[in-house]
């Protein structure tokens, strides 16, 4: 009797403790396999990182006024190739206009017909038409403006906005002359017209310039004390005294002292500089690579003479080359450009723009570098920026070059007297100014 009694309470607590277990997680032995494989990720799996999506193609078609005879083309083209080995789903593509006036017609045009490209490298004057007609858009919300010189941003400032972001600042004239023929620039007036007579005498050309641009005029205007535009930044003020005394001082550079060839435009005048047929040319700061290129160390820059007749310098337009954004690009490809702008325009690229093409920057961090610190070529280049004057934006300003181009022709081909053009300017500009209302 007892021990039956005792084997029921051993079965009893047998029975408890395999009930106890029977509630356990089975072991992974145990286990099924697709529960086991469920239950923790094996290490290679845990380890592997997640696969980013692959970044949108995108193509930026990009017209350039830059030419291939001051190496600005190439520049173009080379900043194009690195930035795409750095951005392989990006395509830059770089087209070439003529000149600028080719830009303007052919933005112009292929933007109302709905074809317009999607960049602009180009100049401050086009700001003026194309803001007017909504062609691009403003750039102050895109980035930090506060990194690039003032003067440059104040060039494409219109209605309190800015129209581009500034890739170089200056884009001014200055005298460039070679030392071989002229060992220093003239200061003044009086002697630019004596040494250049001096010159002629031994055979030299003293002075080349584009004389069938105003772009080359407004210099001498400013020396004379005179302004295209009224205190309002829109009004004309082109038959002016100060008007009449530049146009007279050009033709007797002309046909009274003959220091300047009978013709010139810009692409003789350069030829006749490189070639060492002139002694001194007056050109912008994009040329000064080639120049640097064609004369070496013979190169001097030094400001415009003084004009000797009021003590005045004369005022050269300053602005610099831009990037401007089209109205209506948005999205994936207005990422790709605001990448490309800022690679464009950093540090490095900046320093690396003053190096191979001699042009000032648009970033005020890279005015420091020994680059420009030490090299006299720029040097002269920035003693000459700091006595010009920004150049207009305003839409009329381009109603100020068509009525100011055919009048400063015609009084060096001696067509007509500076008065009759000064009069002839103003009221060119006054009914162009009229259509634009």
């Amino acid at each position: 009797m007892k021990r039956s009694l005792f084997l029921t309470l051993v079965l009893v607590v047998v029975l408890a403790l395999i009930a106890a277990c029977g509630g356990a997680a089975p072991t992974p032995e145990s286990a099924p396999a697709e529960k086991a494989e469920s239950a923790a990720p094996t290490e290679s799996a845990a380890e592997a990182p997640a696969e980013a999506p692959a970044a949108e193609a995108v193509t930026i078609v990009m017209w350039t006024k830059e030419g291939e005879a001051d190496g600005g083309l190439q520049y173009n083209q080379a900043l194009a190739e690195a930035f795409m080995q750095e951005n392989p789903n990006i395509t830059v593509e770089v087209v070439k206009k003529k000149d600028v006036e080719e830009l303007r017609e052919d933005f112009q045009t292929a933007a109302l017909a709905g074809n317009a490209p999607d960049l602009l490298w180009t100049v401050n004057d086009h700001a003026g038409p194309f803001t007017a007609a909504e062609l691009i858009q403003p750039v102050d919300d895109l980035f930090d403006l506060s990194v690039y010189v003032e003067g440059a941003l104040e060039a494409v400032q219109l209605d309190g906005k800015t129209w581009g972001v500034p890739i170089s600042s200056g884009n001014h004239l200055m005298l460039l002359y070679n030392k071989k023929l002229i060992p220093e620039a003239p200061a003044n007036t009086d002697e630019l017209i004596a040494k250049g007579k001096e010159l002629a005498a031994q055979g030299v050309i003293p002075l080349v310039f584009n004389q069938t641009e105003p772009f080359w005029l407004v210099p001498w205007l400013g020396g004379f004390g005179g302004k295209v535009f009224a205190e309002d930044g829109v009004t004309p003020t082109l038959n002016t005294p100060e008007m009449v005394n530049t146009l007279k001082f050009l033709y007797d550079l002309k046909y009274e002292a003959q220091i300047i060839p009978p013709e010139s435009d810009y692409d003789g005048s350069d030829t006749l500089f490189k070639e060492g047929k002139a002694a001194m040319i007056i050109n912008g700061d994009w040329s000064l690579s080639s120049y640097v290129e064609a004369l070496g160390d013979d190169l001097g820059v030094a400001p415009i003479p003084q004009v000797s007749a009021t003590g005045k310098m004369p005022a050269p337009y300053t602005a610099g080359t831009y990037f401007m954004i089209p109205a209506g690009i948005e999205g994936p490809k207005l990422e790709a450009i605001k990448s490309f702008i800022q690679f464009v325009t950093n540090e490095e690229n900046q320093i690396k723009q003053v190096k191979e093409l001699k042009r000032l920057p648009a970033l005020k961090a890279a005015f420091d570098d020994e680059a420009i610190t030490s090299d006299p070529i720029l040097k002269g280049s920035v003693a000459q920026m700091a006595v010009g004057t920004g150049m207009p934006a305003v839409l009329e300003m381009r109603c100020n070059w068509d009525a100011m181009k055919p009048e400063l022709q015609a009084v060096l081909a001696d067509q007509k007297t500076p008065e009759q053009a000064a009069a002839d300017m103003q009221a060119a500009a006054e009914t162009c100014i009229k259509t634009l209302e």
